[in-house]
């Protein structure tokens, strides 16, 4: 019994890290989907070019130019999202924009293709193998008795928590207070209305593209830095999952997605942790049915009323 609190406590801990990487793709997800009621299958593949992204910058950086190791995860992150941002707006000029008024099976046909052509050009240029991403926050808190069960911190998983929770604050405050997110919330309510009342509809969703991608881009990141690994495919398994998160919480709600993603990391942990780390997306997923055979508009998601 005395190990069992510890035990239990470390696999919350990798949960919650595990569910803020979640939270920060479904995130882009719902709101894609709350203002034009598609979803972004390539979503996963922004955080896949992301994880890229921060670890050229490393290699072009080098590990021993003396910079202090919070310079340099500033510069990967700033560089991940200055480029993710560009594919993000791509991705909805090219896959999205022209199919808009389309049957949503055309957009979901075209992000599907998006997202194979984004993985296919990412491993000609890199390379389809895993490649090493070096460890800049080696160690690791410790809590516990010497000798008896420990609980152990990662400063990288410890990092992402943080840096996940001021993401979703910052989010939260801009999505209520700024004019772009007052913006983004009547485009949401009534996309021809706000048209009508003089909003540039189409500024609005690019910039819901980009926003997502920005924050997908960090996940990607900080889970290179904490795994040690990325490939062309770590996408689309991260992407599913998002997904998933998002539909749990509720697709096309905020609060949901961060809710959706924390709970899918913590039950999908403790899977791995007390059944099986093979059979952690069979119980990851049939918790998903299980909520929508009970809930089918998800934890926080609302009905959708027809405006007539």
């Amino acid at each position: 019994m005395n190990e069992l609190l510890p035990q239990l406590i470390q696999q919350l801990f990798n949960g919650l890290s595990l569910g803020a990487i979640y939270a920060l793709i479904a995130i882009g997800y719902t709101m894609v989907y709350g203002i034009i009621g598609m979803i972004n299958f390539a979503h996963g593949e922004i955080y896949m070019i992301g994880a890229y992204v921060g670890l050229v910058t490393l290699a072009a950086i080098g590990t021993q130019t003396g910079l202090p190791v919070a310079a340099v995860m500033g510069l990967m992150l700033l560089s991940a999202v200055l480029v993710t941002a560009v594919y993000g707006y791509v991705v909805e000029q090219v896959a999205y924009k022209p199919v808009r008024q389309s049957p949503r099976l055309v957009a979901l046909i075209s992000a599907i293709g998006m997202s194979i052509f984004l993985q296919n050009w990412v491993a000609l240029g890199q390379g389809a193998r895993d490649m090493a991403v070096p460890s800049l926050l080696p160690g690791a808190l410790r809590f516990g008795e010497e000798g008896a069960f420990e609980i152990f911190v990662p400063y990288t998983r410890l990092l992402i928590i943080v840096v996940t929770v001021v993401l979703m604050v910052a989010l939260t405050l801009y999505i209520r207070h700024s004019r772009m997110g007052r913006a983004q919330r009547a485009c949401a309510q009534d996309m021809h209305m706000a048209s009508l009342l003089g909003i540039d509809t189409n500024r609005v969703i690019s910039f819901t593209f980009i926003l997502g991608a920005v924050l997908a881009a960090v996940g990607g990141v900080l889970i290179a830095l904490t795994v040690g690994k990325l490939n062309p495919y770590i996408g689309f398994l991260a992407g599913i999952k998002a997904f998933t998160a998002a539909v749990l919480g509720g697709i096309g709600s905020i609060p949901g997605a961060m809710l959706g993603g924390v709970l899918l990391g913590v039950v999908e942990t403790f899977a791995a942790a007390y059944i099986s780390s093979e059979y952690k997306d069979i119980v990851a997923f049939g918790l998903l049915v299980l909520i929508l055979l009970v809930r089918p508009t998800g934890l926080l998601g609302k009905p959708e009323v027809e405006k007539v």
